[in-house]
């Protein structure tokens, strides 16, 4: 399996839930500073990994994304419902 394309299916499946597609870039940019290897989990380091070139513009779309946006977690976390349950074998509605 290629971790790369099935992390960014699977973005793709939680972006369907944010409303607007400029927020594509901002999930996924925040999912992968979560999965980095840092100290802290804040948007300023992530931002420096993530585009060590345009950190000062990442950090700020990344801020936006995490405090501005007006997104749903609930319909984020039935998206991951959605993908998660299946793929334990639970679909059978005993979750």
């Amino acid at each position: 399996m290629d971790t790369v394309k099935e992390f960014n299916r699977y973005m793709d499946h939680l972006s369907e839930r944010l409303g607007h597609t400029d927020r594509h870039a901002g999930l996924s940019g925040y999912c992968t500073g979560l999965m980095l290897p840092l100290s802290r989990k804040s948007v300023e380091p992530m931002a420096a990994r993530i585009d060590p070139l345009h950190a000062g513009a990442r950090h700020q779309a990344l801020h936006h994304f995490v405090s501005k946006s007006e997104w749903s977690d609930s319909a984020i976390m039935a998206g991951v419902r959605d993908w998660v349950v299946p793929a334990l074998g639970l679909d059978s509605g005993c979750y």
